[in-house]
């Protein structure tokens, strides 16, 4: 990385991007740079059963400069927005880079988070059986406002929503509309998204889960294997179903890496819409 004399050596850095695009290396280079403390902002990163699969810091690059928020949730832990935020908060009193690719997060960070209260094990259940059998019933059962707000094609979104409507009787756009102030508002940082050519990213992707199983990514999965849940959020980690599966025989090998690799490029193809979309006043960082 290139033009790390035009970054703010005062100001918090936040450091967005998609998977595999480099993010953490220019997190690293402005953590030596600054003394800055290397935060996590990605939802699987958290996690400690998992370090290989969602490419966390290497026990070498913890050991070298401070990070937080990494491994720090154990594997049957939910974690939310709201939780991360509230980890963050006592961390901004020193210099800080702000690097992941949950972009919750840091629209949470800079523009606020709504203080939904949490949703009844029942509702939940609820609107899983909702969703399963009848999406479209889960649509239109949602208030106008919310309904014109929230991306109506993604089913985790509108399944959230829906939840809020059910538990509180309160859309969820009115809960947003009450957004406190944000903890770090955008003006007082220095914001970048990484925007990679979809070719070369893609490249990378490839090389980088070839890297991860060369490293022993099969046996990170091998040992959670006895405590393998699919519906818990750390078994999101792209990859771990997959290998999950060939290890017992259901798919090979070979099929397994193919359906991790094209998880990546499928995630990565979100990540960067998901940036387009809402991360447009951030500074493009240029990646050659």
């Amino acid at each position: 990385m290139t033009r790390l004399h035009t970054v703010s050596r005062e100001a918090p850095v936040l450091i967005a991007g998609p998977t595999a695009s480099g993010k953490s290396a220019l997190a690293m280079e402005l953590a030596a740079r600054d003394g800055r403390l290397v935060v996590n902002a990605d939802a699987l990163q958290v996690y400690g059963c998992w370090r290989l699969l969602t490419a966390r810091p290497s026990q070498a690059d913890e050991a070298t400069l401070p990070h937080a928020l990494y491994g720090h949730v154990g594997r049957d832990d939910a974690y939310s927005v709201g939780h991360w935020l509230r980890d963050v908060t006592g961390l901004l009193d020193r210099p800080v880079v702000i690097v992941g690719g949950t972009g919750l997060y840091f629209l949470a960070l800079t523009e606020g988070l709504a203080e939904i209260p949490p949703i009844p094990p029942e509702v939940r259940a609820e609107a899983d059986a909702l969703r399963a059998a009848d999406p479209g019933a889960m649509v239109a059962a949602l208030d106008p406002a919310t309904a014109k707000r929230i991306d109506l094609a993604n089913g985790a979104r509108v399944q959230r929503a829906w939840e809020v409507l059910r538990a509180t009787g309160r859309g969820l756009a009115a809960w947003q509309a009450a957004t406190p102030a944000p903890l770090l508002p955008l003006d007082r940082a220095e914001a970048l998204v990484l925007r990679p050519e979809v070719d070369w990213l893609n490249a990378r992707i490839d090389r980088r889960f070839d890297q991860m199983m060369a490293q022993g990514a099969l046996e990170e999965v091998r040992r959670e294997a006895p405590f393998w849940r699919p519906e818990r959020p750390s078994a999101r980690a792209i990859g771990a179903p997959d290998l999950m599966a060939a290890l017992r025989g259901e798919i090979t090998l070979d099929q397994a890496v193919a359906a991790a690799k094209l998880a990546s490029r499928q995630y990565a193809k979100r990540q960067r819409t998901w940036f387009r979309s809402r991360m447009r006043d951030w500074r493009e960082w240029p990646l050659t």
